[in-house]
């Protein structure tokens, strides 16, 4: 009987921890805020939705915990500047209204100017 109670428990325990966390929503105001994560439990990404529309910014995440790209969002629609980083460069990406307007390619070689 012992041991039968020992290897619920230890299954009870082995799912627990198996199981990826959910998708959490929370309400902020007229907006909702979204969280994804991966199935270690790390945030994965993390934004906003109004009137179930993508807005504001959107911030992604890898494994690791670094930010992959930051984004923005108007009704959703891609708007503003947009990073994303990778391991050679930060790309600068410009949009409006959904249309991409400007890229930049930010590099660790790459020479910096600027007006004294």
């Amino acid at each position: 009987m012992k041991k039968a109670i020992l290897l619920a428990i230890l299954f009870i325990s082995a799912l627990g921890f198996s199981q990826e966390k959910e998708t959490t929503f929370e309400r902020d105001g007229d907006l909702v805020k979204a969280t994804y994560y991966f199935d270690n439990g790390d945030v994965k990404v993390q934004g906003f939705f109004k009137d179930k529309k993508l807005t504001g910014i959107w911030t992604s995440f890898d494994k690791k915990g670094n930010k992959t790209q930051i984004a923005q969002y108007k009704e959703g629609k891609k708007t503003g500047k947009w990073f994303v980083w990778n391991k050679e460069s930060l790309k600068e990406i410009t949009y409006n209204n959904n249309t991409v307007v400007g890229v930049k390619d930010w590099r660790a070689e790459t020479k910096l100017a600027f007006n004294n």
